[in-house]
């Protein structure tokens, strides 16, 4: 099962930090003279590229700050005495390491016993950086999927460069190579899942027409072992309107479960069972997120009411499903957990004989393990040590070994293991910055419409509010995907201990408080995210925590499109906006990559009644000449193939030319995260801190 919930985790997490395909759009070539920049790797817009680097780095890297924070930021990455989670496979604990050797990355192992025992004598299975230079790539790992219950092979997936495209090969772990003449899937944000040792369902591109317009394969496939994948059997094909196929499976108590999701749209899909005799479309709510698999048990997170068998199940409760009785007719459902007031559903993972759910209340981490005790499910909580955020770090299906990890803004990260028994702290991550005399509070603001959204504040115990502190907010407000408190060494070397203030702000939009906070800022009611913000932003002036001339934003992602909001609806509140791997051009963003996907959660700019609201807030659009703007920071990557480089490249240009002054740097590799090694991430982070530094800083 924690292979299905890893895949399904990691499948969720690459659709809802934005993506892939391209169409023209005839209007838009007509009206905008920037569209050259979505050229991604055309001679001149990388020229224009280099060049914008070149001009913010005259102005960042000769800072002294960004030297100090640089070099400090590597060595954080490159610690080898940092956390090394778990990836528990059978009887082997799993890792991928990263340092200054090894800058692509060891992928090594070592038995679960000795890691338990603290041992740290790990034995290399795959070299990423001999790999690299052997094939001429820059390969990134990006997980694997193992034929249980041997896990001697697994489905690898590599990318060149960072990017959401993988290359899927069947390694052999024993043999520590590539399986000569094994299963081989060609570059695509394609899936595939085993169904035996010599057959695997492969949704990938199989040529012209057989992707959707959101850059997801529209085909599934079942490939045999030794067989021309051009002769393959078709199990399912979408139009190519939706939003695509995604195939996983997972080995559980000696079963099998191979499924299909066909996603009609980001929050609407049909999930299938491969059964002996084909797909079987499960009778499950269409917009339902699935939590991983708990023996015969298909454990089902809400997002809306559910009424079947005279029942009704409310939205944000967490249900399981019971798979035989559904074969035989009739599913048989029970609740897992049913959220309180101000509580939601964080993460779910399973052991042998129970479930392990992180919860939050008002946005504070809680554990929880449940089992199935007489028919219905029991309910333990387990304590955390205070306001903060509990992680769920890894399990084993085949054991009861589990483990979480519990942090917040200035308590370093500590893992935990359980075993069913007892409970306790394996490892503490170091303190990576001085947190000595800072206080983490959670305070509320009404928002525009009177909805109370909470934020938690770090700052120093002795700060004086007199509204000249350096402040900056965080805050991302889309997709369902909750922002929680946790330690961070980056805010931490970059903000916190040079006495600035870190701000969380938990808009709507989010998974906060569950389905219904994300719903609130969907499509038309996208504004509410906004005017949490401001109302968060204007609380902090009302405080005298800080005012305009020393506060800045900061978004990522979502967050990037929410940063440029927040820059063209109210420059008067910042002095500094930090714009990371945007959507900015929204009249555009359902034509660049995985755009379309995301229509359910922004609308379609090409119906003009969500036009009329998209309109009102798309930054590119939105930006004038005559108006005073804080200084942006605007950061890409050439290789995000997920949020198009092109949003940021655009609005850079489009400023420039308007005479608004603007930094920019794009890091010519490294996918979404705009960085592939720990260098590049050091050097992109102490550009970003450099900045607030210097537009913050008293």
């Amino acid at each position: 099962m924690k292979q299905l919930s890893n895949l399904i985790a990691f499948i969720m997490l690459l659709l809802i930090l934005p993506g892939c395909g391209e169409k023209k759009n005839k209007g838009a070539e007509d009206t905008d003279q920037y569209l050259w920049l979505e050229e991604v790797e055309s001679e001149k817009s990388l020229a224009w590229a280099r060049e914008q680097n070149r001009l913010s780095d005259e102005v960042l890297t000769t800072k002294p700050v960004f030297t100090e924070l640089r070099d400090r930021y590597l060595e954080v990455f490159n610690d080898r005495d940092r956390i090394i989670f778990p990836d528990i496979t059978g009887d082997m604990s799993y890792n991928l390491w990263q340092d200054e050797k090894n800058e692509r990355g060891l992928w090594r192992r070592m038995t679960k016993k000795d890691y338990l025992a603290g041992k740290n004598e790990w034995e290399p299975v795959l070299d990423l950086d001999a790999l690299s230079a052997a094939e001429g790539k820059k390969w990134v790992f990006g997980g694997a999927s193992w034929l249980a219950p041997e896990n001697r092979y697994c489905l690898l997936y590599i990318s060149d460069g960072g990017k959401d495209e993988t290359f899927i090969r069947e390694f052999d772990a024993v043999e520590k190579k590539f399986v000569e003449g094994g299963f081989s899937i060609p570059e695509s944000k394609g899936s595939a899942a085993w169904i035996d040792k010599d057959r695997i369902l492969v949704a990938t591109g199989y040529g012209p027409g057989t992707m959707t317009s959101s850059g997801y394969p529209a085909i599934a496939k079942i490939w045999k072992r030794g067989e021309d994948p051009a002769n393959a059997v078709t199990v399912h094909q979408t139009d190519t309107t939706n939003m695509g196929i995604f195939v996983n499976s997972s080995e559980v108590n000696g079963k099998r479960y191979v499924i299909l999701n066909e996603s009609k749209g980001f929050y609407e899909s049909t999930m299938y069972l491969l059964t002996p005799d084909g797909l079987k479309a499960l009778d499950i709510p269409k917009d339902v997120e699935t939590r991983g698999i708990f023996r015969d048990q298909l454990l089902l997170y809400l997002q809306s009411d559910w009424n079947i068998n005279g029942a009704t199940w409310k939205t944000g409760t967490l249900v399981s499903y019971d798979l035989p009785s559904f074969l035989a007719g009739t599913p048989k459902i029970m609740t897992i957990y049913e959220p309180g007031e101000r509580e939601s559903l964080g993460g779910v993972m399973t052991t042998r004989d129970f479930v392990v759910l992180s919860t939050m209340e008002n946005v504070q981490g809680r554990l929880k393990i449940v089992r199935p005790a007489d028919g219905k499910w029991s309910v333990e909580e387990v304590a955390v040590p205070g306001i903060g955020t509990v992680g769920l770090a890894g399990s084993d299906d085949l054991s009861n070994d589990w483990f979480f990890t519990f942090s917040n803004p200035i308590t370093p990260t500590t893992l935990y293991h359980g075993d069913g028994k007892d409970i306790k702290p394996i490892k503490k991550q170091k303190d990576y910055f001085n947190a000595q005399g800072v206080k983490v509070d959670q305070y509320e603001v009404a928002s525009k419409d009177g909805t109370m959204i909470p934020y938690f504040i770090v700052y120093p115990a002795d700060m004086v509010f007199d509204g000249s502190n350096p402040t900056l907010v965080y805050a991302y407000g889309g997709f369902n995907s909750a922002t929680r408190p946790g330690y961070s060494s980056i805010t931490g070397i970059g903000w916190i201990e040079k006495g600035g203030v870190y701000v969380i702000a938990n808009i709507r939009g989010g998974g906060e408080f569950g389905p219904e906070w994300h719903k609130s800022a969907l499509r038309e009611k996208r504004q509410n995210a906004y005017d949490d913000l401001f109302a968060v932003a204007g609380d902090l002036i009302t405080r005298k925590v800080t005012s305009p001339e020393r506060m800045g934003f900061y978004g990522w992602s979502n967050g990037g499109l929410l940063a440029g909001v927040a820059m063209t609806q109210r420059p008067d509140l910042w002095n500094a906006v930090v714009i990371g791997a945007p959507l900015l051009d929204m009249k555009r963003y359902n034509k660049l990559l995985a755009g379309a996907s995301w229509m359910d959660e922004y609308g379609n700019p090409d119906v003009p009644e969500d036009w009329a609201f998209i309109s009102k807030y798309s930054p590119y659009q939105n930006v004038r000449e005559d108006v005073k703007y804080p200084e942006p920071f605007i950061i890409t990557s050439t290789k995000d193939d997920r949020v198009h480089p092109g949003h940021a490249r655009k609005m850079a240009a489009k400023m420039i030319d308007m005479g608004h002054p603007v930094l920019y740097h794009e890091t010519i590799e490294g996918g979404h995260g705009a960085a592939s090694t720990n260098a590049q991430e050091a050097e992109m982070w102490a550009l970003m801190y450099t900045y607030l530094n210097m537009k913050l800083g008293k």
